[in-house]
């Protein structure tokens, strides 16, 4: 069964940068691919970004540009990113982990591993 852990959330400036860790355990399978989302209070989970079966990059319109999102494979860990961020970023961030159809890479029902989820904080 596959775990995974998220690190590396916190509390941020407006326009500072900070970069999330998803480590990943257990058997994955070929094409196995890894996501973010974050869901502030009150809201829906959101999707942020991923990488499709290791290969493809894809990013929600409200990130694109600031956050980028790698892949270790060495390490089993996935990153990622934040630069430029906004006080809307404010949410919890969780990692995914599945073999999602590219019609369903950004949205929750295409992953079926997920971490705890880590708090981050953009506030001056």
């Amino acid at each position: 069964q596959v775990q995974l852990e998220e690190s590396g959330g916190g509390l941020v400036q407006p326009g500072g940068s900070l970069r999330l860790s998803c480590t990943i355990s257990g058997p994955t399978e070929s094409g196995y691919s890894l996501a973010w989302f974050r869901q502030a209070p009150g809201t829906e989970r959101e999707f942020v970004g991923a990488i499709f079966r290791k290969t493809r990059s894809y990013y929600s319109d409200s990130v694109k540009g600031r956050f980028t999102i790698s892949r270790d494979n060495a390490k089993n860990t996935v990153y990622l990113q934040m630069n430029g961020l906004k006080p809307e970023d404010t949410a919890v961030y969780f990692c995914a982990g599945g073999v999602p159809i590219l019609s369903t890479v950004d949205t929750p029902r295409g992953y079926r591993s997920w971490g705890q989820g880590t708090q981050v904080t953009v506030s001056s």
